[in-house]
């Protein structure tokens, strides 16, 4: 089966050569695949994306779209493509129904059928409480919504979206993630996800590329990644004020990948799990330990492993 995207050796700096984007990225994406690229702000994965889009020019390497090489020609690309960048909509004199009408006008939807479609996606997402105000006059995380739902509209069969979910709640976030996963299991639509959010990447993910410096550390499922460091549970623990006295208790437990001053998370062997909670009990008095959990590792224990320095985020 021909791949959807099919990438290789993929190059891009900036400010002539000084600033490395992307360094030899490679990677293939199937049909019907939700396929998410996982790091940190500045790991190279919007540039990426933009080059999938046909929005730039790569400095090496290739990109070829079913099948077809679309490295230095992209005028293919938005016959098959919507792109959803991180930046809101520029058209701020509308509301979000002319926003996404006009969209599915402009990708050949005749009239009844584009004010069919945007009325169902105004109420899906849910935008219909402020579908007639002007965009320039609502919240960001209002206007990333109405964004979405133009990118979505006209039934493109690939979507590539840049952390759709920026800005919004957890109620909008987790219907955007629904939406989704609805859109590849009803219509077969791929979709390429960017994010730095882990809950995000383990709940949508058919696979994962975990990326930083413009290089792929990790590419895999979800589970297949996780498996790695699998032999490993992530004991998080909160200090009622500063973490200096369990820093100094927990050093020898296992290894710290967080430390922001009140909250330490650390790796220890899964056989010694127990052990590590006893001595934690031991060595730290009650009145210091606000609180603690035992999980499974996460993508951002696989992203820390290999060699990640900047934390994810987790909510």
């Amino acid at each position: 089966m021909t791949p959807v995207y099919d990438v290789a050796d993929l190059r891009k700096t900036y400010l002539k050569g000084k600033v490395v984007a992307n360094d030899g990225v490679s990677l293939t994406v199937g049909p019907g695949e939700i396929f998410g690229l996982l790091g940190p702000n500045g790991a190279g994965k919007t540039t990426f994306v933009r080059l999938l889009a046909g929005l730039m020019q790569p400095d090496g390497g290739v990109i070829k779209l079913l099948g077809q090489d679309v490295t230095h020609s992209a005028r293919e690309v938005p016959r098959y493509v919507s792109f959803l960048g991180q930046r809101p909509l520029a058209l701020f004199d509308l509301t979000p129904r002319e926003a996404v009408y006009y969209t599915a006008r402009l990708r050949g939807m005749a009239p009844d059928r584009a004010r069919r479609a945007t009325d169902e996606l105004l109420d899906r997402l849910p935008i219909a409480p402020f579908a007639d105000r002007l965009l320039e006059g609502l919240s960001g995380g209002e206007i990333r919504l109405a964004s979405l739902a133009a990118a979505l509209v006209g039934d493109l069969p690939i979507l590539i979206l840049d952390e759709p979910t920026n800005e919004l709640d957890p109620a909008n976030r987790r219907d955007v993630w629904n939406l989704l996963l609805e859109l590849r299991r009803e219509r077969g639509t791929t979709i390429i996800l960017v994010t730095h959010n882990v809950l995000e990447a383990e709940r949508v993910l058919d696979r994962v590329a975990i990326i930083n410096h413009g290089r792929v550390l990790a590419l895999g499922t979800p589970g297949e990644l996780k498996r790695r460091v699998d032999a490993r549970v992530r004991v998080e623990i909160t200090a009622r004020d500063g973490d200096e006295p369990l820093r100094a208790a927990v050093h020898d437990l296992g290894e710290v990948v967080r430390d922001d001053g009140r909250h330490l998370a650390l790796l220890a062997p899964r056989d010694r799990a127990t052990a590590v909670v006893r001595s934690l009990l031991e060595r730290v008095p009650l009145e210091l330990l606000g609180d603690f959990r035992i999980l499974t590792t996460t993508l951002e224990d696989v992203y820390l492993a290999l060699g990640g320095e900047q934390e994810l985020e987790e909510e």
